[in-house]
């Protein structure tokens, strides 16, 4: 079990917002268990709470804004992923200012000062979870997109595909979280020379600097047409050669697709969550980053949902459709059915008969016995789809790939997720199947059953 940390004291930085150009001083205070992270807006009446969780996000143009009620919080990406990556669960950070500051455009400073800070281990268990079920989101106009695969640990993978010559496709890949702090968390913001302007009008990057950003530069560009950007630029600057303004050095080739993915994780931080799985991101911004998180968050309360309220099938409804009856029925309850998937629930008892034997004094539902819970469960998928299943029977064609995670023990709750690989046809039903235990895989295989009608 993995348990809650906070920092062990508390530590201060100051610096410019990037986007407001104001001065702000960050205060990171030690918080107790289940406090979440929040910022506080010392600055303002009353000192309000700003909680960071993806329903309080209001903007999402060049950085990611939070709001709640009238306090507003901009530019809050870098440190979220800083705090993150270093698994931090209870954080207030005090602000003077409506801006984190930008510092060196990156998560390099955060990351550092929260570490010498020190990490306490709390007594409250962490929010863990590995969702079960790929999904993705996709952009409007811009073929972005971000898919979530199920698996064991948090990886993220990053494409940028911005086609210039300055700045060619490339990606950055994140395969453990002890990645962060060497190969992540130093690259800087970026943006493009041709883009100032436009964000310049937008009442953006006051606090933009050489210091804070790297600035592409497409192609080769005489000062006298830049008008207020010029005082971004040194001094007797007259042309501005095609490359990295300043002819500023990038740390890594992937720098910019390496801060994409800083960004992301900054945004998938308000979901609230110890995240396990894959992230696989094309064109990622703050608008689908945000989307993607909304829709992280609701696949992680549609599934704690299975377990609350009443079950769509009891025990007495199961053996109207399947035969099946003690000491050989196996499933207590159906939370849901769909067309095409379907979850069962199995109450582990430490008086289960098998126990018995299967072992003395270390007792282990044996896998298979989950396999046929597996099945029973498939079965009311199957016969979902006829009109009269009192008349019908399923039968075992296969059973594939098939993998044994974690032992069974008594007084759990086993979940089944079914789910079809293809149409039901000719009667033939063929699925993929998970059980969990506490939000984790225990076992999963690949069944195909044949569905026929019993004859008088």
């Amino acid at each position: 079990m993995k348990l809650q940390t906070t920092i062990k004291k508390k530590i201060e930085l100051e610096g410019k917002g990037l986007h407001t150009g104001c001065i702000t001083k960050a205060i990171f205070i030690p918080e107790t268990p289940n406090t979440g992270i929040r910022f506080r807006r010392i600055d303002l009446e009353n000192k309000p709470y700003v909680h960071a969780c993806i329903s309080n996000v209001y903007e999402t143009q060049r950085r990611t804004v939070l709001k709640e009620n009238e306090a507003l919080v901009e530019t809050v990406e870098h440190v979220l992923a800083s705090i993150f990556m270093l698994g931090i669960n209870n954080l207030t950070i005090e602000l003077n200012g409506p801006e984190v500051p930008i510092l060196d455009g990156s998560s390099k400073i955060f990351t550092t000062k929260l570490e010498r800070a020190g990490i306490k281990i709390q007594e409250e268990a962490k929010k863990t979870y590995a969702l079960s079920n790929y999904f993705k989101v996709e952009g409007k106009n811009d073929n972005s997109k971000i898919e979530f695969f199920p698996q064991k640990k948090l990886e993220i993978e990053v494409t940028l595909d911005y086609d210039l010559d300055i700045l060619h496709n490339q990606k950055a890949h994140m395969r453990n979280m002890s990645d962060f702090k060497n190969d992540i968390a130093s690259a800087r913001t970026f943006c493009f020379l041709h883009e100032l302007d436009e964000l310049i009008n937008s009442n953006l990057i006051k606090g933009g600097d050489l210091n804070n950003g790297v600035v592409f530069v497409q192609n080769k560009t005489e000062t006298t047409s830049l008008g207020d950007l010029k005082k971004l630029l040194p001094i007797n600057t007259n042309t501005i050669d095609k490359g990295i303004l300043n002819n500023t050095k990038l740390l890594y080739p992937n720098e910019p697709a390496r801060h994409k993915l800083l960004d992301l994780i900054g945004d998938i931080s308000l979901a609230n969550i110890d995240l396990k799985g894959k992230i696989v991101a094309y064109k990622p911004g703050h608008t689908i980053n945000a989307k993607f998180t909304r829709k992280l968050k609701s696949e992680i309360i549609k599934h704690q949902n299975i377990m609350t309220g009443q079950p769509l099938m009891n025990l007495n409804n199961i053996k109207k459709i399947l035969p099946h009856r003690e000491p050989f029925l196996f499933i207590d309850e159906i939370r849901e059915l769909g067309e095409d998937y379907v979850t069962g629930i199995k109450y582990v008892k430490k008086d289960e008969y098998y126990f018995k034997g299967h072992f003395p004094g270390a007792p282990v539902m044996p896998g298979v016995l989950q396999i046929e819970a597996m099945a029973q469960t498939g079965g009311i998928l199957a016969l979902n789809s006829v009109e009269d299943p009192e008349n019908y029977l399923t039968y075992f064609m296969k059973i594939d790939k098939v993998k044994f995670k974690k032992k069974v023990e008594p007084d759990c709750i086993l979940i089944f997720k079914l789910n079809l690989l293809s149409p039901i046809r000719r009667g033939i039903c063929h699925m993929t199947a998970k059980a969990y235990v506490n939000n984790e895989i225990v076992t999963e295989a690949e069944l195909m059953a044949k569905i026929v009608k019993e004859t008088e």
